[in-house]
C-alpha cells in the first residue's frame, strides 16, 4: 500500500512482480494480501498484459486501521479469556491496549505514512 501510495499520481498500474520485488515479498503471498485489500475496497486491480494494482482512493483517504482490518483483523481483537482469578484484569488490560492501537491506527493515513518514509531533500 505504501509503494502504491508513493506513486498514486503516476499513470498506469503497479505490476504484482514489481511490488513483490521492491517490497521483498513472495508474489504468491502478496497476491493474497492484495486480494484482501481489494475486497475491502482499498485497491483496484486489472488483469492482463497491462494489468496491475492501484489504490482505490487517494492515500489521504485511507487509514492504517482500514489496512490492518483488511489484512489481519485479529490484531485488533482481544482474544483473552476472562476466566480465572486474574482473567478479568488481564482481559481489561488487553482490551485497553487493543482500543489504543485501533485509535492510533485510525489517526494515521497512508499519505502520512508515505511522507514519513520520503527521502530527505538536500539543497546545494
Amino acid at each position: 500500500m505504501a509503494r502504491m501510495a508513493a506513486h498514486h499520481d503516476a499513470p498506469g498500474l503497479t505490476r504484482l512482480e514489481e511490488l513483490a520485488q521492491r517490497e521483498a515479498v513472495s508474489p504468491n503471498f502478496l497476491v493474497q494480501i492484495l486480494n484482501d485489500l481489494r475486497r475491502a475496497g482499498l485497491t483496484e486491480s486489472r488483469r492482463g498484459k497491462s494489468g496491475g494494482y492501484r489504490l482505490a482512493r487517494p492515500p489521504a483517504a485511507i487509514r492504517l486501521r482500514q489496512i490492518v482490518e483488511a489484512v489481519e483483523p485479529s490484531l485488533l481483537r482481544c482474544a483473552v479469556s476472562p476466566d480465572g482469578e486474574s482473567g478479568p484484569a488481564v482481559r481489561q488490560a488487553w482490551l485497553e491496549i487493543s482500543q489504543g492501537l485501533s485509535s492510533r491506527l485510525d489517526e494515521v493515513t497512508l499519505e502520512q505514512l508515505v511522507a514519513r518514509n520520503a527521502d530527505p531533500m538536500f539543497h546545494i
